[in-house]
């Protein structure tokens, strides 16, 4: 491995001239200088390419050449080591377990512990009661004409023949490479993790420790713990409503619960802003209190507070409500010269949100809904509603301000139509 810049480089030469450095010699004269002396390695500068630093280890009877790295840590792979003695340590490690127990290796993940008594099973009765908590299913409508009404569109429901999406919160774990201290084994497999630094990877949101490899075969099942969850906005949406055993973050729950208490005849409600500094109080508060925060009149008497905050918490999302996956699909229904089609494609796309996403998304809308029959005092109507909301429920994957520019009239469209046909569409 070679530096990026040249000059670079020659600093880096310059240090490891203290540390075993040999300068410009062959990969012959390397293998000479170390035969006949098990992990014995030097460092070279190599002749194919001036300028970049070979490391020569001898392992097995024979010299491997690994092209060398410098970014304020030696590496030559993934992991990256304060010395080069370190990484010739893991590297030993490494290449010993390897070679000696590959046949091992290969097989060690066939029948995982993870599945007979592990994390699975700790967690079988918690999420049979998290299902049971009435989560209203996904329904696959069909939007047609009614010839014997004057509407141009008119929406009739029917149940189709074909498997419903299923009702299940699965998260995908968030691992992360770590380093362990003192002998770790692998949850998945039961297998010892091995090496010096970054043995294998620890999921952010539950804590399980694994392979790398064996990360690639743990099931979508990660229960965050409440313990590991730092804050409530910019937390994602799924990790959150599993931490808490929630249907949806308690966020949206309490800010819809206390203007529909108080704030649906506000003129100019979820337009007009409150005071950010006081938003900011609130989003504080849900961070540090979860649901015990207190939003109610007598912390924050302008409801244009709570509308804020609800507000400011979708547009901190990490994942939109209508996520970076699904947001051409509902850009391009949006497009569609043809009502009918139009909702029959929004529809689709809401079928693939997933699930605490859709849940989310449905009692927003259904909430938005109820706002737009106080639009004689409120004056929000769902075209005014999907003015405010568009941008904040869906956003496109690269934050491109053009993109976002040319995209709000069809942000709007999706939002004012699913408000508009939220009986239906949900």
């Amino acid at each position: 491995f070679g530096m990026r810049r040249k000059s670079h480089c020659r600093t880096y030469i310059r240090f490891l001239k203290k540390n075993r450095f040999h300068g410009v010699i062959s990969r012959d004269y390397a293998d000479e200088l170390l035969v006949g002396t098990e992990g014995a390695y030097l460092i070279r500068e190599s002749q194919r390419q001036p300028g970049t630093c070979t490391l020569a280890l001898r392992f097995g009877h024979q010299t491997l050449n690994y092209r060398l790295f410098y970014d304020g840590k030696h590496f030559v792979g993934e992991k990256r080591f304060e010395s080069v003695h370190d990484l010739v340590t893991d590297a030993l490690i490494t290449l010993y377990i390897e070679t000696k127990a590959a046949e091992y290796i290969a097989k060690m993940t066939t029948n995982p512990i993870y599945e007979h008594l592990g994390y699975t099973s700790l967690l079988k009765d918690k999420m049979v009661h998290r299902l049971s908590r009435g989560r209203t299913e996904p329904r696959r409508v069909t939007f047609q004409r009614d010839e014997k009404i004057s509407s141009p569109l008119v929406r009739r429901s029917a149940l189709k023949d074909m498997p419903e999406k299923q009702c299940s919160y699965e998260k995908i774990h968030n691992f992360k490479v770590h380093t362990f201290r003192g002998p770790h084994w692998c949850e998945y497999c039961a297998n010892f993790m091995w090496g010096l630094i970054a043995q294998g990877v620890r999921c952010s949101d539950c804590g399980l420790n694994v392979h790398k490899q064996c990360s690639k075969l743990v099931p979508s099942d990660c229960q965050p713990d409440l313990r590991r969850i730092k804050k409530v906005f910019s937390c994602d949406l799924t990790t959150l409503v599993k931490a808490h055993n929630a249907t949806r973050p308690m966020v949206v729950d309490m800010c819809i619960r206390e203007i529909e208490l108080r704030g649906m005849k506000s003129e100019g409600l979820y337009r007009v802003s409150g005071f950010s500094e006081h938003i900011e109080d609130v989003r504080l508060a849900f961070d540090r209190d979860g649901e015990k925060a207190d939003i109610s009149a007598s912390a924050y008497a302008d409801i244009n507070i709570i509308a804020g905050a609800l507000k400011l918490y979708f547009r901190d999302l990490p994942i939109p409500v209508i996520t970076f996956d699904l947001y051409s699909k509902f850009i391009q229904a949006a497009k569609l010269p043809n009502a009918e089609s139009r909702l029959e494609a929004i529809h689709e796309g809401l079928l693939q949100l997933p699930p605490a996403h859709y849940e989310t998304l449905r009692y927003l809308m259904a909430h938005l809904k109820r706002v737009t029959m106080f639009e004689k005092y409120n004056l929000m109507n769902a075209e005014n509603l999907g003015i405010v909301f568009g941008p904040t429920l869906m956003q496109p994957p690269e934050q491109n301000a053009l993109t976002t520019l040319n995209d709000m009239r069809q942000q709007k469209l999706v939002v004012q139509l699913i408000i508009e046909h939220e009986d239906v569409l949900f």
